[in-house]
This record gives C-alpha cells, structure tokens and sequence, in this order.
C-alpha cells in the first residue's frame, strides 16, 4: 500500500497546466487498424457492439495493437474537512476501514480482481490529515495540490498498460458535487445525492453545504486547477494527476462520482483530455454523477445500479477491457488468411 508522506512539490500548477494544455493526441491510426481488421473478421454485423470500439480506443489509447498485460486497480483513499458538516451516515473512520479491508482481500474489489487476474494498489492519501474545510478556505493549498497530481503520476509506472481508478473518501461526494456545481453551474440541490445512504435532512445539509462552499470561494472558480484545489481532496487531485501522466501510453478506467469530478476538472481545461478514458458505470444513488457523466461526454459502460463501489465497477469494466483486446487478437489470430488477402491488396 503506497503512502503520501510528503507534501513537498517539484511541479507547480503552472507545469500542470502547461502539460494538459500541450497533451497529445490519440493514435487514430491504430484504432482504424482496429476496425478495419473487425470488419474483415466472419461474424454477424454489430454483433460485438461496444467491444469493437473499447478494442479501437484501447490502441489509440496506448498507440499499440490492443492487448493488456499489465492491468491494474488503483483505489485513492482520503479524508475530507467537510465530514464535520454531517453530510455522510459513515463516520470518516470508515475509510481507513475499507483500506484495511481491502488489503486483507477482503472487499468487493479483491474478488474481481482475483476472477479478471487484474494488480490491485490501494493508496492511503494522509487519512490521518483531512482536508480544511472548503466551507472556511480552500481544502488545498497549491503546493500541497501540485504534490498530491505529482504522487498521483507515479502510478503509471512498472509496464502498466491499463490502469482502472476507483477512491474512497468519506464526504467525497459532496465535494465531488461541489466540483460539478463551479465547473457547470447550478446549486448544490442541482447535484448532490443520496450517496452511502444520507436521508432528506442530510441531503439537504450537502447541498447547503455546496452552496457555501460555491459562496465562499465565489470569484476564484474560473481556473479549473483552482476549483480542484479550493473544492476537491487528495483523492481528486491523484486521479487527475494519474489521468495526465497516463496520456498515449495506458488506458484509462474511472469509476465513481469523484473520479468523474476530478476528470471533469481536466476536460473543462482540456476537451480532449479525456479521450484515453473510459467510465465504467455511474452510480444509482448520485444522480449529480450521471449529469456530470453526460456534460464531459463519458457513456458508462455497465448500468448494474451500483453505488459508490470502492472500485469495484473499476474493476469489472478492466475485465471487460481485457476481454475486448483478447476478442480482436483472438480473432483476427484466427483469421489470418483472409487479413492477409486483404494486405496485399492494399
């Protein structure tokens, strides 16, 4: 299990911003290599359906024939300030719960995992540091931020070509609601949910809460990296951060409404920030999830009315991803004769 143990920084915002500015684009050819080979392949037409097309994004994703040998999970795990606004029925110890659960193999996640054969990571974001409260200032400051992108980036490492992102992080929903309301406008009852169980009042409490917090940082939410900063947690500001170092050479999996949040963030800097990613699902309880899902133009994957599942909608999307690349080289393995024919034509 990685730790952030420091907050110490070599990469201001304004490197950060320069890279999302200047990200290349995707490999098109070899996504149309990708099509072009299912469309020589005997089958029944449409009958993959998205597979073919998870198949193609995932060579433009990594500029390489589609396969996947290095899968992982990652879950980003960190506490939030605004926990003491009651927005949550869990108390913000259960996320240290679910870090140890899950590095036990006991959660959810472990069991996906173990059945699509997929590297499971789980990082532990300075649990014992909340966030300030973004209802009084910022719930980061730039330093510590920029730190936190720059850990973040560090998980694209040891040959990984596909990496899946789930957090957890009690309150994360609100500020993930908090995030959309200043990217998108609207109030805090226009994006918060029931998330892990809230009833009325408490829901209630998150979209008063989101309100403050669009009121107190009112004049600063232009810069999308300040509205990460001032808004978001640790876990928001890894996921960007592994987002960006994952550009033209791994596949990205997000899960979850502040993985969503942290991408939006990106796309709002960048519309193409986010063509290497790819949403699992959006949970059932966050209806704010599914708006924000449809505003950055992510379709999710599954519809399994699942919640907040701690990375195990990740995962399940990774085997999918897994399963596409192994469909398209089995296939076509299976095909080479006719791919042949069809090069020398050329």
């Amino acid at each position: 299990m990685a730790t952030l143990s420091s907050l110490e920084s070599g990469l201001p915002f304004g490197d950060f911003r320069a890279l999302i500015e200047r990200l290349p684009p995707l490999d098109e050819r070899a996504a149309a290599r990708v099509r072009d080979g299912f469309g020589y392949i005997e089958k029944p037409e449409n009958s993959l359906g998205r597979i073919e097309e998870i198949a193609a994004w995932l060579a433009a994703s990594t500029g390489r024939p589609p396969a996947v040998l290095r899968p992982v999970v990652a879950i980003v795990a960190g506490n939030h300030g605004i926990a003491r606004h009651d927005v949550s029925p869990r108390p913000v110890e259960a996320t240290q719960r679910f870090v140890e659960l899950a590095a036990a193999g006991g959660a959810a996640v472990n069991q996906v995992c173990a059945a699509h054969g997929l590297g499971l990571k789980l990082y532990d974001l300075a649990l014992d540091l909340p966030t300030a409260d973004f209802t009084v200032g910022a719930a980061l400051d730039e330093r510590g931020c920029a730190a936190t992108m720059a850990f973040g980036t560090e998980a694209i490492t040891d040959g990984v070509d596909l990496i899946a992102l789930g957090s957890i992080g009690v309150g994360g929903s609100t500020s993930a609601a908090a995030i959309s309301a200043a990217l998108f406008g609207g109030s805090g009852a226009d994006w918060v949910g029931a998330g892990s169980g809230a009833d009325a009042a408490m829901i209630s409490r998150k979209a008063a809460t989101v309100d403050h917090a669009l009121a107190q940082h009112s004049g600063h939410l232009e810069d999308p990296l300040e509205v990460l900063r001032r808004l978001g947690g640790r876990e928001f500001a890894a996921i960007a951060g592994t987002i960006i170092a994952a550009r033209t050479q791994v596949a990205v999996v997000l899960e979850g409404f502040a993985a969503t949040a942290a991408a939006a963030v990106l796309h709002r800097a960048n519309p193409a920030a986010l063509d290497h990613c790819l949403l699992a699902h959006v949970a059932a309880n966050e209806p704010g999830h599914r708006q924000l899902a449809e505003k950055i133009g992510l379709t999710p994957l599954y519809d399994l009315e699942m919640g907040e599942a701690e990375g195990t909608g990740a995962a399940l999307a990774a085997g999918t991803v897994k399963a596409a690349a192994l469909i398209h080289s089995g296939m076509l393995a299976a095909n080479t004769v006719e791919i042949a024919q069809m090069e020398q034509s050329r």
